[in-house]
């Protein structure tokens, strides 16, 4: 009798109590009034990417998936970047 092999689940309970510990950590840094606009907003950046990545690679599953499929899912981003830049310089001009 052949016995199927074990497979390890993702951790979503911890990813989700990380996702939750980053956006307390978002919270607290928007209501920070002490601190620079600009460093504010760099920090809120960082953590919603942060946030993006754990999303992706777990609850999208990509972490677990041939470099093929990573690919699809990582082509749209230069396209993302080249928008919101010139989205940017439109409201900056």
């Amino acid at each position: 009798m052949e016995q199927t092999p074990h497979v390890k689940h993702p951790p979503y309970v911890w990813v989700w109590v990380g996702l939750a510990v980053l956006t307390g950590l978002e919270l607290a840094v928007a209501f920070l009034q002490h601190w620079s606009k600009t460093a504010i907003i760099i920090i809120l950046v960082l953590l919603a990417v942060w946030k993006a990545l754990l999303v992706a690679l777990f609850y999208m599953h990509l972490r677990f998936e041939r470099n093929r499929i990573r690919l699809l899912a990582i082509a749209p981003l230069p396209l993302a970047v080249i928008l919101v830049v010139a989205v940017l310089t439109e409201y900056v001009f």
